[in-house]
């Protein structure tokens, strides 16, 4: 298949572009910045691209099989108004221009990002992909991103909606932010550490992308999460005894909020997420328990 990745330079896209040209794919990579190193493969092409505008790269969607469409904005930053806007526009104007440029009923799968911050801040509820939306901000983005998506269905698309976790691999994502502070002897939990944290490995989230571009009956909204979600506090406890170092330093709340503003609030929102779905399709978890999840990123 030929496959384009939005998004394609960043933590996820460009571990996905090895993945699915390890497994024969033809891939297309589309980001802002040329990746360093680039895969040295005939069956791999990285295209300069501003998604949130229209231009050239459209065209290479006319013959695509399959789009992921992993662009947007990291939140992973003090949040400004101007920064929220820029969250915003990244997800929904690419989306939007990923929908415009796809040929008419042509047999294509669009696999397209969203998160677990669909659903709020939902205390000990049990989130599957049928509950209701949020009404925060990342709620409020995540319910118009999927709105875009969802439109290519009009044109006889296969949409598979995937509702991200946070992602657990190695040099990137949120590992790259816990581990140095667990070194530094300054690790513990957020907040109350009651707050149920959506998480799910590199590996299971690459292989869910695959299995779902190889699954016709796959579509619609689908929570990329492991099927053991886990309190914030317990997350702390499996990476001090991974790392063999202490867990007990909390963070208060007000602190979080003091520094982080407005974005302190999604470490210490709650969303237990359970991939229902995926599980209901037959999808197999590698890594379905925290602990053995951490050691396998720590230790890989």
């Amino acid at each position: 298949m030929k496959i384009l990745i939005t998004g394609g330079t960043g933590f996820v896209g460009s571990n996905l572009a090895k993945v699915l040209v390890r497994a024969g794919h033809q891939v297309v990579a589309v980001g802002r910045s040329e990746p360093q190193p680039q895969l040295d493969q005939e069956s791999y092409r990285f295209v300069a691209a501003d998604t949130t505008r229209s231009g050239p790269w459209q065209k290479e969607l006319t013959d695509a099989d399959a789009v992921v469409n992993l662009a947007g904005a990291t939140i992973f930053r003090r949040w400004t108004r101007k920064y929220k806007k820029q969250i915003y526009d990244s997800r929904i104007l690419t989306t939007r221009h990923v929908v415009d440029a796809l040929p008419s009923d042509a047999n294509v799968v669009l696999c397209s990002a969203s998160g677990s911050g669909y659903y709020g801040s939902r205390g000990d509820a049990v989130l599957k992909e049928d509950e209701r939306a949020g009404s925060d901000f990342l709620a409020r983005v995540s319910i118009d991103w999927e709105k875009e998506a969802l439109l290519a269905s009009d044109k006889g698309v296969r949409v598979a909606v995937m509702r991200f976790g946070v992602i657990l691999g190695r040099d990137g994502g949120a590992m790259a932010k816990l581990v140095p502070a667990f070194k530094m002897f300054v690790g513990g939990p957020l907040g109350s550490g009651n707050q149920w944290f959506p998480w799910m490995h590199l590996d299971d989230l690459m292989a869910a992308i695959v299995f779902v571009l190889e699954h016709q009956e796959a579509s619609g909204p689908l929570n990329f999460c492991a099927p053991n979600p886990v309190r914030n506090r317990e997350l702390a406890q499996a990476l001090g005894k991974v790392l063999g170092r202490p867990s007990f330093m909390p963070a208060p709340a007000f602190m979080i909020r003091l520094a982080m503003g407005e974005f302190g609030d999604v470490f210490l929102g709650s969303q237990r997420t359970v991939p229902d779905r995926l599980l209901s399709h037959g999808f197999a978890f590698q890594y379905p328990e925290i602990e053995e999840a951490i050691r396998a990123v720590a230790e890989g």
